[in-house]
């Protein structure tokens, strides 16, 4: 039987798999060709340095932790409940990514620190998300008219204790449910239209 043939998923399943073992830190180009059974001439067939791998590590990371936000976001339901739906959604995948695997959560906020340029595309589809629901709900009256953008910048940075992975030692406190909860209440009151 042949070998499977090397795809860019394959590299970063490889890449994920190192990471996980070695840290940032100490994986290396050479250790995610090892684990491939490849020259690490053919990884960089896939990606020209380090620098590009780990970007795409990263942005592959973070599309997976949030592939659902996507799908509340493009429903056609009303606002004031798909809101709250995407919130709860957003935190719930990040505490799934820090809790089932803690070193590679770890190792991924490192990567994010390093490769800002993922980590910023990322946010801004995700605030372009919230700006999508905010904008539903101020076009169907539910919500008060308002900056789309400047509003849902407003609603992840108010939110930011329950999504930025500075604050994952928190995520699990007694209590935190309840505190995410009123904070979703405040944002929908605050947007609600009279």
């Amino acid at each position: 039987m042949p070998p499977e043939p090397l795809t860019r998923d394959r590299v970063l399943e490889a890449t994920e798999d190192v990471l996980r073992r070695y840290g940032p830190a100490k994986a290396t180009v050479v250790d995610v060709a090892r684990a491939l059974g490849v020259s690490h001439g053919s990884v960089y067939r896939h990606f020209r340095s380090k620098a590009e791998l780990r970007e795409a590590v990263t942005q592959k990371w973070l599309a997976e932790a949030h592939a659902a936000l996507a799908d509340i976001a493009a429903e056609d339901g009303p606002a004031p409940e798909r809101l709250p739906r995407w919130l709860t959604e957003l935190f719930a995948a990040k505490r799934r990514k820090a809790g089932l695997d803690p070193e590679l959560f770890a190792t991924f906020q490192m990567l994010a620190r390093d490769n800002s340029g993922a980590v910023s595309r990322h946010v801004q589809e995700t605030i372009d998300q919230l700006a999508g629901i905010v904008a539903d709900g101020v076009r169907r009256g539910e919500f008060a008219p308002c900056d789309r953008a400047a509003t849902a910048r407003a609603v992840w940075d108010a939110t930011c204790r329950f999504h930025d992975p500075a604050h994952a030692a928190e995520w699990t406190l007694p209590g935190v449910d309840a505190e995410f909860t009123a904070v979703c209440e405040l944002v929908l009151r605050g947007l609600r239209a009279d």
